[in-house]
């Protein structure tokens, strides 16, 4: 049984363990409460801005034009994998790695796969055995819609040069607090819904456009692909912080755990050397009395 003193240290240091996880989960739900609303909000306006923008496409009689709506053989694909810059957030960081090697292993196997890295942590794994072109840490220091439009610009420059064929985003999607889900979004080329599905939405409604539907697709595009970047950042960062509040939940509830069987341990261990103390005193009196 462990001396006294290397339990009280074990007490001390848990102790001071569990106050600093209680103080980043408070922290962390209260970043979460922000950031929550913030997606929450944007999410009816970034879908229905999407639904637009997909029936709208599959109104138009043929090609719509788009360079961004090429269908091409792939060949050449880009991951655009959404990280953080900080740990201590269970496995929201090692999920999103996991699908990315998924991807390149199985849904692209055979294929040129390189990544863009929105968040440290990703970068730091991904980098050491993928070929990560880019990684943009900074984003999450000051997130705007203008720097993420900066960055899913060049990402559309980069399809419509022909330099990638298809880009996906691999991001965590905010549920709850206590659940995250992993997505492996299409990005580019932009899919229009089936004119079926885009017949029944607009069969009774009848549109005057104005200018036409083309230019207002050509116009849509853009701001549809910079919107569905943002909101999935976004969703990432909602989902970091509920990741992290649970972590350190679970992680304050072990050690406070672990203080309790510490204790315990240590009062047996005072209790067992109090006992030997007066068994030496008895014995040394009655050898004296002898």
């Amino acid at each position: 049984m462990a001396n006294l003193k290397e339990i009280r240290n074990r007490i001390s240091s848990v102790g001071s363990t569990m106050q600093i996880t209680s103080a980043m989960k408070m922290v962390s739900a209260a970043k979460l409460k922000k950031a929550q609303d913030a997606i929450t909000a944007m999410r009816p306006y970034a879908d229905t801005l999407t639904a637009l923008l997909q029936n709208l496409s599959a109104t138009l009689d043929g090609d719509s034009g788009s360079k961004f709506a090429d269908q091409r053989e792939v060949n050449k694909v880009l991951v655009v994998a959404i990280t953080s810059n900080r740990g201590l957030a269970g496995a929201f960081n090692s999920n999103i790695v996991k699908e990315a090697n998924r991807s390149v292993q199985e849904t692209y196997a055979g294929k040129q796969v390189d990544f863009v890295t929105l968040g440290k942590k990703g970068n730091d794994i991904l980098s050491k055995s993928e070929t990560v072109i880019e990684n943009n840490n900074e984003i999450f220091d000051n997130l705007t819609f203008d720097a993420t439009a900066e960055i899913a610009q060049k990402l559309m420059d980069l399809f419509a040069e022909g330099t990638y064929d298809k880009i996906v985003l691999v991001y965590n999607k905010f549920k709850n607090a206590a659940t995250q889900i992993v997505m492996h979004e299409q990005f580019l080329p932009i899919v229009p819904a089936k004119k079926e599905e885009a017949s029944e939405s607009t069969s009774n409604s009848d549109f005057i456009f104005e200018p036409s539907k083309e230019k207002i697709v050509e116009e849509l595009i853009p701001k549809s692909l910079k919107t569905q970047l943002f909101k999935a950042i976004r969703d990432s960062v909602a989902s970091e912080h509920g990741a992290r509040m649970t972590a350190m939940h679970k992680a304050t509830d072990n050690a406070s755990e672990l203080k309790a069987n510490l204790t315990l341990e240590y009062n047996k261990a005072r209790q067992a050397a109090i006992t030997g103390e007066i068994l030496e005193i008895v014995g040394g009196a009655e050898a004296l009395a002898g």
